[in-house]
């Protein structure tokens, strides 16, 4: 048999966000899963400041020594005078075939990451910039959905300029008695408040402005439980099976500690029983929300469902979690694509994308008459 030469693949991990450890579990179950005798990995980690580590030193951190120190060994490596320092590492890695960013968070969800890999000129997996951008913002996320016909939560979106305009009695009268308070810009619940008073809704706001200029109160589905379905490929995307999340009684949501801290009472039901027609509909709905928003390679969406049984889109995670408690890998697994083949997949879905771009001009080329359709 013939000997097929490995790709060469970049994974990019850590970051400058509030989920930078969650992005190092979830490179380590990435390079775990990934079959060495098709890949040749090289590891890249982005520093808390966003600083792209060598891929040795990145190396060394991924195989357990301290982060700290081993930046305070590398960052005098670099000319900070150079506005390119930051970048300098990553830019230099000509070997490399394809990029697997899972930089959760700010500077990875949020479309720059995937606009410097752009400017390398390399494929990567994932969304592309705008996909990535408007995923990320839930109030853009959001409005897409909304002028798309998709139905989603209804909310009011605060600034620091106009919050002193939105009282918690106002904002319960008009949406519900209990509401979410939420960063427009950042993931992993971080930020989030469930509150029900003016003590609760003036802490929560406090709190979710230290992580966005933008932030979103929004109405509460007091549905049973969260519904979660996984979708992958480019133009032609699948859905997986519908998955539900049940956090302990005594929570108010799926916090961060649930999440990456302690998940030994949050229960996973995949696929969950529900009626054919509610997941049918949920699976339209997370099909036309990847569509809409421009996605592509990968894509948890959630749901909240009322205690009627109608889904509402709650949020979009274009670079989802893959650690080993992680929803989207999870539900892969349960529709029939292994973590390794679902790896695999991606990868080539971001080799795809990459070709497929290189296709479309972007300057004049006057059209040969050879070339027209008669």
């Amino acid at each position: 048999m013939e000997n097929k030469e490995k790709l060469n693949v970049g994974l990019i991990f850590g970051g400058n966000s509030s989920e930078h450890d969650v992005s190092k579990r979830s490179a380590h179950n990435i390079y775990d899963a990934m079959d060495k005798d098709q890949y040749n990995v090289s590891l890249f980690l982005i520093t808390k400041n966003g600083i792209f580590l060598t891929s040795e030193a990145s190396k060394r951190v991924f195989d357990g020594e301290p982060e700290d120190k081993i930046v305070a060994e590398e960052l005098p490596k670099l000319d900070m005078n150079n506005p390119l320092a930051p970048v300098i590492n990553i830019a230099k890695s000509d070997s490399i075939d394809v990029f697997f960013p899972i930089v959760h968070g700010n500077l990875g969800e949020d479309g720059t990451i995937q606009g410097l890999l752009r400017l390398l000129n390399k494929p990567y997996v994932g969304s592309a910039v705008l996909g990535s951008a408007m995923g990320f913002d839930k109030d853009i996320t959001k409005k897409m959905l909304t002028l798309a016909g998709i139905r989603n939560t209804r909310y009011e979106l605060l600034t620091p300029q106009t919050a002193e305009r939105f009282t918690y009695d106002d904002l319960a009268e008009k949406l519900t008695p209990t509401l979410f308070v939420k960063p427009a810009n950042q993931g992993s619940s971080i930020g989030i408040h469930k509150v029900s008073s003016t003590a609760e809704y003036i802490s929560a706001l406090e709190d979710a402005f230290r992580y966005d200029d933008k932030v979103l109160v929004e109405e509460s589905i007091n549905g049973p439980e969260e519904l979660e379905i996984s979708i992958l490929g480019n133009f032609h995307p699948i859905a997986s099976v519908v998955g539900a999340i049940k956090v302990p009684a005594e929570d108010a949501f799926y916090t961060y500690d649930n999440k990456f801290v302690d998940a030994s009472q949050v229960k996973f039901d995949i696929p969950v029983d529900i009626p054919e027609a509610l997941a049918q509909e949920i699976t339209k709905m997370g099909l036309d929300t990847f569509k809409t928003l421009g996605l592509k390679g990968m894509a948890r969406i959630d749901f909240l469902v009322s205690n009627d049984g109608v889904p509402y889109v709650g949020e979009v995670n274009t670079l989802p979690g893959f650690t080993n408690i992680s929803l989207y890998p999870q539900m892969w697994e349960k529709s029939g694509i292994s973590y390794t083949e679902l790896i695999d997949r991606l990868i080539q879905l971001g080799i795809d994308e990459f070709d497929h771009q290189a296709k479309i001009l972007h300057d004049f080329k006057p059209l040969d008459p050879k070339d027209q359709d008669l």
